[in-house]
Formats: C-alpha cells, sequence, structure tokens
C-alpha cells in the first residue's frame, strides 16, 4: 500500500509507516491511499468477530507493511486492561429510538482513546519497520480531547516528545485537569491566546516550515502528528462502525447486508470520514448524518457547497467541536474530485488566502449521496440530554447530544425509519456542569471534579476507572503563549541552539 499527498499528483509516494511517521505530507496536504483498498471479504465473519481480531484485519487492509503478528502485538496493547468495557466500543441497548455508540471507556473517557492507544504503538513498529530512528516529536492542537489522549498514548515512550496547543480558556475544566495532570517527562501542554482554529493554522505552519525541519533533522529529531491528519489515527477509527454494525446483527435488531444510519458529532471530520471509509469497504450504511453544534460550518457548507470560515466563533457546551476549519474534509474532497490533487491544492489555497471556497453542482451532488448535514443550538443541547434521561435513564454528554438532536430530527422529517447509531464521543462525567443541571432541571456553579460529585451523587452509580482517576494526581501550572510564540516554545523545549538556527 502506497500513500500519497492530497495536493500534489507528482510528489513522492510513501509507504504506510513512512506516512505514519511523517504525519501531514510535506506540501500541507494529508496522506491518502494510492489506491483505496478493494479487499474480498466475508462481512459476516468479520462483524462477529471480537474487536481486536476486527481491528488486526482491517488495519491489515491499510497496514500491510507491518506484519499480522505485530499487528496483533500492537492491537493488544491498544484495547487491552486499560479499557473498562472489553468489548471497547459497546452498543446501548435502543434508547429513545436509537442505538449509542459508546467511545468513551478508555482511559481518557472519550472517543480519541481509540486511536491514540494505537497510534504510538504504530509510530514505533514504523521506526523498526523504516529504520528511521530519529526522535519523534509530536506537535498537536487540540479542542480538548486529542491533547488528553495523545498525552496519555504517548506517555514516556521512548523517543518521543508531545507538545499539546490547546485554546486558552477554550476547553472544560475536565479536559483541562486531564492535560495539566498527566504524568510523563516527554510531555508539554500550553495554552494558546485565540481559538483552535488559531492553534491548529500555526501548527500546520510549523510542520510547513522546510527551515525548522532542516535543524530538526540536524538535531536527530522530527515533527509528526498526533491529530487526526495523520493516517495511522484515522484507520484504526473505521473499525468501530463495522464492529457496531456486527452487535446489530448480533443482536438481530439487522439482518446481515440491511443498511444502518450513522449520526456522528463532527468537528475535525475525522471521525464522520471513518465511517466514510467503512461504507467505501462495503459496510451498508445509507446515510451518515454530520452533526455540528453552534459552529455550524459544515451544515452550511453541506447545504451549499460554498466552505465559509470567516464567521463568528462560538464557545459552546461542546469544546471538541469548536471548529471552523475541519482539515479532514481535504481527504473527501479529494474523492469527490476523482483524486485530482490539483483541484484539492487550488481549493485550500483559496481557504488559506481568501477564508472560503466554492464546489462544483456535481461535487455537491456527491456530496449528499452519502451525507445528510444539520446542527443543533445549546438550548437543544440541554434540552436533548434531558429529553433521553427522562425517557430512558440514559446520560449522554453534550457533543453526543449534537447528534442525538440531529438524528431525531432527521427521522422525524424524512420518516427513515433505518436503524441509527448515534456515535457517542464522551463520557458525560466529562462535561458535568453541563449534564447536571440537564438532567436534574438544578442550576448549579460547581466546576470540575465538584461538578462530577454532584452529578454522581444524583445518578447514584459506581464511577468507571477512567472518571476515578481525574480525582488523583497534582496539576501542573499552567502555561499560555500567543500564536506566534508557538515555534520558540517548540525551539526551547527541544534545546534547538542559536547556533543551529544560523
Amino acid at each position: 500500500m502506497q500513500y500519497r499527498s492530497t495536493r500534489d499528483q507528482a510528489a513522492k509516494q510513501m509507504t504506510a509507516p513512512e506516512a505514519i511517521l511523517q504525519g501531514l505530507a510535506p506540501d500541507g496536504g494529508l496522506f491518502v491511499p494510492q489506491s483505496f483498498p478493494q479487499p474480498d471479504y466475508d462481512l459476516g465473519a468479520l462483524v462477529n468477530a471480537p474487536y481486536q481480531e476486527v481491528a488486526t484485519t482491517i488495519w491489515g487492509w491499510f497496514f500491510d507493511d507491518f506484519s499480522l503478528a505485530s499487528r496483533q502485538a500492537i492491537v493488544r496493547g491498544a484495547y487491552g486492561e486499560q479499557w473498562d468495557d472489553s468489548q471497547i466500543a459497546p452498543l446501548s441497548e435502543r434508547v429513545a429510538g436509537n442505538y449509542y455508540l459508546e467511545l468513551f471507556h478508555g482511559p481518557t473517557l472519550a472517543f480519541k482513546d481509540v486511536a491514540l492507544q494505537a497510534l504510538p504503538r504504530l509510530m514505533k513498529e514504523a521506526v523498526t519497520v523504516t529504520g528511521d530512528d530519529k526522535q519523534i516529536i509530536i506537535l498537536t492542537a487540540t479542542s480538548g480531547d486529542t491533547g488528553s489522549a495523545a498525552m496519555r498514548g504517548f506517555s514516556d515512550v521512548t523517543g518521543t516528545q508531545v507538545v499539546v496547543f490547546y485554546p486558552d480558556g477554550g476547553v472544560s475544566p475536565v479536559q483541562l485537569r486531564q492535560m495539566l495532570a498527566m504524568k510523563g517527562d516527554n510531555l508539554a501542554a500550553v495554552a494558546v491566546a485565540g481559538n483552535f482554529d488559531d492553534a491548529q493554522t500555526e501548527v500546520k505552519k510549523i510542520f510547513n516550515d522546510q527551515e525548522f525541519a532542516a535543524r530538526l533533522a540536524q538535531a536527530g529529531d522530527r515533527f509528526s502528528s498526533a491529530n487526526s491528519m495523520n493516517i495511522g489515527r484515522l484507520i484504526p477509527q473505521l473499525t468501530y462502525y463495522f464492529t457496531a454494525y456486527g452487535q446489530l446483527v448480533k443482536r438481530g435488531e439487522v439482518e446481515l447486508g440491511a443498511p444502518v444510519n450513522f449520526a456522528v458529532p463532527t468537528g475535525n471530520f475525522g471521525d464522520i470520514l471513518a465511517g466514510y471509509y467503512a461504507k467505501k469497504l462495503g459496510l451498508p450504511i445509507k446515510k451518515l448524518l454530520c452533526a455540528s453544534n453552534q459552529n455550524r460550518v459544515l451544515t452550511d457548507f453541506f447545504a451549499t457547497g460554498h466552505y465559509d470560515r470567516r464567521r463568528p466563533f462560538h464557545l459552546t457546551t461542546a469544546p471538541a467541536m469548536d471548529i471552523l476549519v475541519s482539515s479532514n474534509l481535504e481527504r473527501l474532497l479529494f474523492d469527490l474530485y476523482d483524486q485530482e490533487a490539483g483541484a484539492v491544492a487550488s481549493l485550500m489555497k483559496e481557504l488559506n488566502q481568501t477564508g472560503e471556497y466554492q464546489v462544483t453542482d456535481e461535487v455537491l451532488k456527491r456530496l449528499h449521496q452519502d451525507f445528510v448535514a444539520d446542527w443543533a443550538s445549546e438550548e437543544e443541547i440541554s434540552e436533548e440530554i434531558r429529553r433521553i434521561y427522562l425517557a430512558a435513564d440514559y446520560v449522554i454528554d453534550p457533543h453526543t447530544a449534537v447528534g442525538s438532536v440531529v438524528a431525531h430530527r432527521y427521522k422525524e422529517r424524512t420518516g427513515d425509519n433505518t436503524p441509527m447509531v448515534v456515535v457517542a464521543t464522551a463520557s458525560p462525567y466529562k462535561f458535568a456542569e453541563t449534564v447536571y443541571p440537564a438532567v436534574t432541571g438544578k442550576e448549579t456553579a460547581a466546576r470540575g471534579l465538584q461538578a462530577i460529585q454532584g452529578l454522581n451523587e444524583f445518578l447514584g452509580e459506581e464511577l468507571s476507572p477512567g472518571v476515578k482517576a481525574l480525582f488523583e494526581g497534582d496539576q501542573r501550572s499552567e502555561q499560555r503563549v500567543e500564536p506566534s510564540e508557538m515555534a520558540q516554545l517548540i525551539e526551547k523545549r527541544l534545546g534547538l541552539t542559536s547556533e543551529q538556527k544560523e
């Protein structure tokens, strides 16, 4: 399997290990398969297999430079005792007409764990396969969950340094505590003045700085990313779409081969893109519902074909979705433009220079074949958390509520009775200050750990190991920089001297 950039037809192709270590393509594009896999497999056998076996199989279609034995070892390490449910991604019983795919049973209580327990192990094996022994500098912007999941996954991993940038005041108290309390001498979490897009834009700029890359190489280092822009982050997420379908089949909720819909809370577009890739591989998905919060840039794009990031940025109760530039959308555009890298490069240049672009009518038509897009307001998020709790004694977090709102409204509008799976991306305890007033009907000034305690007392249930871990450990002091200071901070942390700079 060879990988190419979404932006340059003539760029050098890379193997999977090389692409995983590189993170972003040198031209700023994202790595995609040169030829998308077309495996011949038994759907019934695959979806009825254990999670670990499904992961090993799917990864083999994309990462064939990794031996079966190495893939199996990576999967065992990624999906072991650090998960509080042996199914890894269990599917709820039918709740108020939908099923909820619980992706929050990992160590940091969010769906990012699915990929970020795997990525460090994939990178370690990639170093062995390629013989590239440079220290890996994981450079990542986060809207909340990626930061803590990346730090947890790479904590004290030999040959790595992790620098996470998050928007100052733009993550939840629990997300912040997780990052600042994470143990590991190779970890750093830094607040950036501005929003997620400001941090991500600067991270991309640093990645594409060839002079900086040369100095890193001279020092024996290299940049890589733990963001979903890294193909090693994206592919592991395909697994839970297949296992969710398998759980429905095993229960007799759907016949093998019958379609299902997925409603996916969407920020950077990686999670829903994994669903699109799963459909391309033959999983019977009818529609993927792209669910946004008040930062509804994707909803508007799917409606009109006009992507326009020039709009007010809203801090919401679903901070992981507070994004105006959805990076993984580029991979979808690459497909919709029939892999014409020049067309994608032109669109991305327009976005960078003007803040907008317009796709063709034909591409917009193709978008609507697989996707439906809608959004939920702050009031609707709170109301949905309460509605689901009162209907089924089931508690969801604000991000999952966005997906649930969109799923509920889609079914009412269309009458589509296809089984609906809502992707539940985070534990409700991670956003207890929002969930508590929604389920109790009582306002509270409690935040962070105090809010978790209040919600737990109301629900009267045993806390999972991941939630209990939030109460352990001391936090580091918070460090803040301007976007323009991010590169300098990295230089200082890595000990890049002024002589090297000259």
